[in-house]
């Protein structure tokens, strides 16, 4: 201001949308740059002890040094920002002479079309030069001063600082680590292709209908023996192999825990964290606020900016402003001072007077403009701000939206409507560029306000007349501009960079000294002198200085930036707080107290406070000054002599472990591992993400498409050997993605919290990714460890709860006193032929598929007698003997059964082998037919000829068979005599079925158990003759069968069948069919609700009642016209709707299920669950009367440690568990510990067990698991009533008695099923079921719709169902990983994506895991990508 004269002008936005002005003196050249500089540093050079003194990079020093320091200083590109000639010298070097030690880095396995699907002809080579958004030099003179670096880093260095001893032992156990791998980091070799190698000549695939069982063929699954060695590893796997080797890696001692942050307890008690004597501290005294020079001359100044502007276009109009060169440009442009005048003038009359009407104007003084100009067009910005400042309008300058889909659009849209902005500012060229619609207007941003464009170029503006001149007002108070800052989470704040006055007295202070921000580098004869530090990397990361010597591991050469400016107050302050001044030694925030700062965010008044008034106390509390502070955001200390030294950034530094651990660190160690032949140098961000109460370390970088798959792993591994032996910690995720794939900054670089932001909602799409959560996450919480010897006994437990004045877990079903009619029969045959005389034309059974067909008593009764007749003449069988009856669900299955009965024969339902999947399903069928020791096999004709068909014969040969007898064509005379059991304790028939462990069993059912079953189930929901029951369910085993084939004779309602099959045709046949009958209770089980939740969600406005009544007396042979006609659904007659289950009740489902049918009259009450399992197929059933089902919302940790803890809903960790329905009459129920057998307390968890007349008798064989525990069907308390015999269920759960009260006045007692005893996994010493973790996977991502859990050999492998393209599937590993640690605690050993419908699940919709972890073994999935997590 003083007068005009030439600077060098270095134009830029910043990270955070602000413009930045480095002013350089224009007498000075380079070479004269380099010369003084060191003239001035000659004198101040450190010396070491015993080590050469350090030079700095000069023309004198190194011509090769200097050549690289020029080329660094004069090309100003982002690919230089991390470069370290002496830092990767020295990590090359490491890696080398290492090259011996091995460490374990399991190459994931791919289908070989997601490896083919990376294009090279698509690619276009990125700008190298860019990188990402956090660009800004912090003053690093470099990091590295000796080639052994990483060498000495992996055996552990002793170090000045006390806290090397903390990580020697990390560093030795790497090492360790190391030797164990069967692969070096040099000789990485590509995974075997798991796709292609088959065991078997027949692969399997396995495909899953949404409610057909999958099975799996005897000899691939079921023997054990066939498929594991005696330590459990297959020998035929390389899936397992693998895993095998990971595990032996995962042995070996790893890095030394952290104390852990809390102990996990029911009690949700949080060990406080002590701290660590080992750790370095700061130990120096509490530093000063230091003060710059007084301000002087500014007497004789302009009174603002636009004074100061007014002045230079009047005195020295041709004086150059401005000179700006561009890349098209031959020479440079020059804007001088009366140009700038002028030019401004003209853009501040058309901004007042030219937009909208004399009497409306559209720009009044005081009202927000935005300024949209490229970043090579300095001169236009420049033109277009003091246009601004002079027609009293605040410029806002954002970045060019260069596409609809740039990163960070939508919150300057934000920015710009909060601002109230409307008119926007843009020059003619980059008008042109903006994306138009297809009317040339342009487009309109996702989240921006409606704009109006004016283009600034002097052909499109009118000249101001003479007499028009701008109010010059002087430097006040009012907001002069408004820039914007995106925050590290990718959030906007607008800065009020916005007082007049500091602004014009920083531009007068800049003038004066020619440098920016806060400090100055002292000038030529200045008694303060440069200062360069070596610092210890290690303390650093503890927030300590410790001066180091250029030959330790891990140091960081720090260069000063200056001095405070003139007329400013610099300290320094804790990062976490109070705002404490910090110790001389310490590292903090340095903020700075300057009228020539901003005063507050925009809007926002809280973090206004927090940023712009910050008041700093000494240690005795009191204020350091009466001046407020601005926090910088910049990391730092003050040296000797007045000097600030910057270490980072607060945006880029990351807490791991309580170490303090800065981005560019991790970066610049990364490049320096031979990054130009794998990814590019300036497409590389590091971020952290918290995981499980602490922050982990992302590494992502765009590959180069040249590069291989296996190039990409050594690189990786490479990368997490050096950081990890550099700065001590690991890296949770490395994650490589295709070149320009990235989102960008308008600069070029990458951004960073965009980025991020796709890493954490699973969008990032990487090719190549490294998930390293064992090596990371060493703060698990300490699982309870059980005590030998301190575990209490049963009697103990008892004796306990009575004094404690609880109730012992028991609860019964209501008395089975009362007789009827029928029920003095003993045996269903007799009951059906009892129906065939009193009532013979009554509708027993309807079945509704592709036509409607029924079955009256008296018919079931022919054909029963038909049957019978069969089976004793061309079966030639006897009493006793057994038969397989191989029916699809219908009608014939019933009449076999029941002729069965009559011919005295132990009759087994089968599911008959599907025809698109015979290779796998008829295996199964013949294991049951062999298990079951069945002499014959009755089925109809369409099934016998498959079991003839070529592709049966292939699977299975067809003279190992038994007899098969065909019903479609039965004898036309009836059986003479029809058998009569003896004794009502003898079989009724074999109810087989296959668990979710993977075992095949037979119970046997006495035809006393057989009538108590039907006689409670007929008690508790009610069913008589006038009612109608719609079934649609399996037919084959447990309560299925039950409703299927049993109900409808003994208590004689009509059973409305629907196969479950026929639902894949027609989603909406089983609901359809319940409106039509106007039925009242309803059974289905959980795959039919899924299938119906799915496939009708958006039909239901479709399905919704509408103006149409039917008449009382249905026309049976209408229905399938009134089906075709019909689209109405009325389901508000239905008063119980139970959902059949061996299983604990899917909250989530069932709400769903309700929330979805509620328009068309479903009411949330009606839907409950039952339970049933092997023991007694029917436990508990909601009924009609009764209290409704009960939630109840338990912590989920307590669970892990056999323990119920009630919670509220919502509370965290809570899981929502429902009532599995009212127990059955006759039913008694106790609650005893699995492992002593004694009886426990109420709302205690323990293994269910169940007295009642309906018990099965016990198992008939086992196949899969021999070792069945022999006291199932005969258990006895250890204590207590020690006499009576309980059947054990193998399930956990608790009882818990309700407020609610029943039908007979007393408390209800409910009964919580919690899971399969079978399934629990112990893992950590804790227990889990699959279901919760699978629950917590199915949310991570929008993409899985199906998932598995199991272990291996201590490991837990997840398959997910990936419903999406191929390329998708890398992104679910990281977001499996995350979510099973956050609310589980666990690590994920492996990551298996497959296809939909890979995952077997059974007819009753429970997922067969052990079938799943027996093909995923044997190499049958074929998946889509398999992970290993290290």
């Amino acid at each position: 201001f003083r007068e005009p004269k030439m600077v060098l002008l270095w134009y830029r936005y910043g990270n955070d949308g602000c413009f930045f002005i480095n002013f350089f003196s224009g007498d000075i050249t380079q070479k004269g740059y380099e010369k003084k500089r060191s003239k001035l540093l000659q004198a101040y050079l450190p010396h070491t002890q015993g080590a050469e003194r350090r030079i700095p990079v000069t023309p004198s020093s190194s011509s090769s040094s200097s050549s690289r320091y020029q080329r660094r200083r004069s090309t100003g590109t982002r690919d230089e920002r991390y470069r370290s000639d002496v830092h990767s010298e020295a990590v090359q070097a490491a890696l080398e002479r290492h090259s011996e030690r091995k460490m374990t880095v399991l190459l994931p396995s791919k289908r070989q079309s997601l490896v083919g699907q990376t294009s090279m002809d698509t690619y276009t080579p990125p700008d190298s030069s860019s990188g990402s958004d956090a660009e800004g030099s912090l003053g690093r003179a470099g990091g590295v001063s000796v080639d052994s670096w990483i060498s000495r880093a992996l055996h552990g260095s002793p170090s000045t600082s006390s806290s090397s001893s903390s990580h020697s032992n990390s560093s030795a156990n790497a090492a360790r680590l190391a030797e164990t791998s069967m692969h070096s980091y040099d000789s990485l070799t590509a995974p075997p292709d798991i796709t292609s190698y088959m065991p078997d000549p027949a692969p399997i695939s396995v495909q899953r209908p949404q409610v057909t069982m999958i099975t799996r063929p005897l000899p691939k699954y079921g023997n054990a023996e066939l498929m594991e060695t005696g330590d459990g590893v297959p020998v035929s796997s390389r899936v397992s192999a693998k895993i095998q080797q990971l595990v032996n890696t995962l042995k070996r001692p790893k890095r030394r825990p952290l104390r852990e942050f809390f102990v996990e307890d029911f009690e949700e008690l949080l060990e406080v964290q002590q701290p660590d004597p080992s750790l370095p501290r700061p130990e120096g005294v509490e530093s000063t606020p230091i003060q710059g020079e007084e301000l002087d001359g500014l007497k004789n100044c302009p009174a603002s900016l636009e004074a100061a502007l007014l002045r230079w276009g009047a005195i020295a109009p041709k004086a150059p402003c401005l000179t700006t060169t561009h890349s098209n440009a031959k020479q440079p442009y020059t804007l001088t001072y009366g140009k700038l005048w002028s030019k401004s003038l003209k853009l501040a009359y058309n901004l007042l007077h030219k937009l909208g009407s004399k009497q409306e104007p559209i720009i009044h003084p005081g009202d927000r403009v935005a300024l949209v100009y490229p970043n090579n067009d300095p001169a236009a910005f420049m033109v277009a701000f003091y246009g601004c400042l002079l027609a009293e309008v605040v410029p806002v300058p954002i970045e060019v939206p260069l596409t609809k889909k740039d990163a960070g659009s939508q919150q300057i849209g934000f920015l710009l409507g909060s601002c109230g902005v409307a008119v926007a500012l843009t020059s003619d060229a980059c008008h042109k560029g903006l994306p138009k619609s297809a009317s040339g207007d342009v487009m309109q941003f996702k989240g921006w306000p409606k704009l109006l464009w004016v283009l600034t170029d002097s052909k499109h503006l009118s000249k101001p007349p003479r007499e028009w001149f701008p109010l010059i007002k002087d430097a006040n108070n009012d907001t002069a501009y408004i820039e914007y800052k995106t925050c590290k989470d990718g959030s906007v704040s607008h800065i009020t960079n916005d007082i007049t006055r500091p602004m014009y007295i920083h531009t007068f202070i800049l003038s004066f000294i020619c440098m920016h921000v806060f400090s100055v580098r002292p000038q030529e004869g200045s008694s303060k002198p440069a200062g360069q530090g070596v610092l210890s990397m290690t303390n650093l990361s503890h927030g300590v200085i410790r001066v180091d010597t250029g030959e330790k591991l891990s140091v960081l050469t720090l260069q000063d930036v200056g001095t405070a400016m003139p007329g400013a107050m610099v300290c320094v302050v804790k990062l976490e707080g109070v705002p404490q001044l910090c110790k001389t030694d310490e590292i903090g925030e340095i903020c700075v107290s300057s009228v020539a700062t901003g005063t507050s965010y925009y809007g926002l008044s809280g973090m206004s406070k927090n940023t712009f008034e910050v008041c700093p106390v000494a240690c005795d509390g009191g204020f350091v000054s009466d001046c407020v502070f601005v926090r910088s955001g910049l990391l730092g200390f003050v040296g000797p002599g007045g000097m600030i030294f910057i270490s980072g950034t607060l945006e880029g530094l990351m807490q791991v472990g309580g170490r303090k651990h800065s981005a560019d660190d991790i970066i610049a160690t990364a490049l320096a591992v031979e990054p130009m032949k794998f990814i590019y140098r300036g497409r590389t961000v590091v971020f952290s993400v918290n995981v499980l109460y602490d922050e982990r370390i992302v590494l992502v970088a765009e590959q180069r498409p040249d590069s291989t798959e296996e190039e990409s792993y050594q690189w990786m591994s490479r990368v997490l050997q050096a950081i990890d032996g550099i700065h001590q910690v690991g890296v949770y995720c490395l994650a490589l993605v295709p070149a320009n794939t990235l989102p960008k900054t308008p600069l070029g670089g990458i951004h960073l919290s965009e980025t991020k932001q796709l890493f954490l909602e699973g969008a990032l799409h990487p090719s190549s990714i490294l998930m390293c959560p064992h090596s990371c996450i060493t703060n698990l919480p300490k699982p309870r460890q059980k005590q030998p010897g301190t575990q209490v006994g049963p009697a103990s437990v008892m004796v306990g709860n009575l004094v404690a004045g609880k109730r012992m877990a028991q609860a019964s079903g209501r008395d089975l006193s009362h007789m009827e009619d029928n029920e003095q029969f003993l045996f269903l045959s007799e009951v059906l032929q009892w129906r065939a005389q009193t009532t013979p034309e009554h509708i027993l059974y309807t079945l509704i598929n592709s036509r409607v067909t029924s079955l009256t008593c008296l018919q079931l009764h022919k054909r029963a007698e038909k049957i019978a007749t069969l089976l004793y003449e061309r079966g030639q069988l006897r009493d006793g003997d057994h038969v397989a009856l191989v029916y699809p669900p219908g009608l014939d299955l019933i009449a076999a059964f029941y002729g069965c009965l009559y011919a005295g024969c132990i009759p087994i339902t089968v599911r008959p082998p599907h025809p698109q999947n015979i290779s796998t399903t008829l295996p199964t069928v013949k294991m049951i037919l062999e298990v079951s020791r069945s002499v014959c096999v009755m089925t109809t004709q369409a099934i016998s000829k498959l079991l003839k068909s070529r592709d049966a014969s292939v699977a299975v040969d067809f003279k190992s068979w038994p007899p098969i007898l065909e019903t479609d064509d039965l004898p036309k005379r009836r059986c003479s005599l029809l058998y009569k059991p003896c004794d009502p304790d003898t079989l009724a028939y074999l109810d087989f079925s296959v668990s979710t462990t993977g075992m095949l069993a037979g119970v046997k059912m006495s035809h006393n158990a057989t009538s108590a079953l039907c006689r409670s189930v007929k008690l508790q929901c009610e069913l008589y003759p006038s009612r109608e029951v719609a079934v649609c369910l399996d037919p084959y085993c447990g309560l299925g069968f039950v409703l299927w084939c049993l109900c409808s004779v003994y208590a004689g309602q009509q059973s409305v069948l629907i196969s479950p099959m026929d639902l894949e045709v027609n989603p909406a046949l089983w609901l359809q069919s319940v409106s039509q009958f106007k039925v009242r209770d309803t059974f289905c089980s959980y795959s039919v609700m899924e299938l119906c939740t799915r496939s009708l969600s958006s039909l239901t406005d479709s399905l919704k009642v509408r103006a149409h009544t039917l008449t009382q007396n249905f026309n049976l042979h209408l229905v399938k016209q009134h089906f075709r006609l019909a689209r109405g659904m009325d389901l508000t007659r239905v008063r119980s709707c139970v959902v059949v289950a061996e299983e604990r009740p899917r909250v989530a489902l069932t709400q769903s299920f309700c929330k979805l049918f509620k328009d068309v009259g479903l009411h949330p009450r009606a839907v409950s669950t039952a339970f049933g399992c092997r023991v007694n197929l029917a436990v508990c059933l909601q009924g009609t009367s009764g209290p409704d089902p009960t939630t109840v919302y338990v912590d989920m940790r307590a669970l892990r440690h056999d323990r119920v803890r009630l919670v509220e809903r919502g509370s965290p960790h809570s899981l929502p568990l429902m009532e599995s329905g009212k127990i059955l009459p006759g039913v008694r129920i106790i609650i005893a510990n699995p492992e002593t057998k004694g009886p426990i307390g109420d709302s205690h968890l323990g293994e269910i067990w169940v007295h009642s007349p309906q018990n099965a008798s016990g198992y008939f064989t086992v196949f899969g698991e021999e070792n069945v525990r022999s006291d199932h069907f005969g258990a006895r308390l250890s204590f207590g009533d020690t006499q009576t015999l309980w059947a054990r269920t193998g399930y956990l759960g608790f009882l818990r008695r309700t407020d609610l009260t029943d039908a007979n006045g007393e408390r209800h007692d409910a009964l919580y099923v919690v899971g399969a005893l079978d399934e629990v996994m112990e893992l950590r010493g804790m227990k889990y079921h699959p279901i919760d973790i699978e629950t917590s996977i199915i949310r991570a991502h929008r993409n899985i719709t199906e998932c598995a859990v199991f272990t291996w050999t201590n490991l837990l492998v997840v398959v997910v169902e990936l419903d999406g393209s191929e390329q998708d599937a890398l992104d679910l590993v990281p977001m499996v990983t995350n979510v099973v640690l956050e609310e589980h605690y666990l690590i994920v050993g492996v990551v298996v994506v497959v296809d939909t419908g890979v995952i077997p699940i059974n007819s009753r919709g429970e997922k067969q895991r052990m079938h799943l972890r027996d093909g995923f073994l044997a190499d049958q999935l074929d998946p889509i990508y398999v992970a290993y997590n290290m």
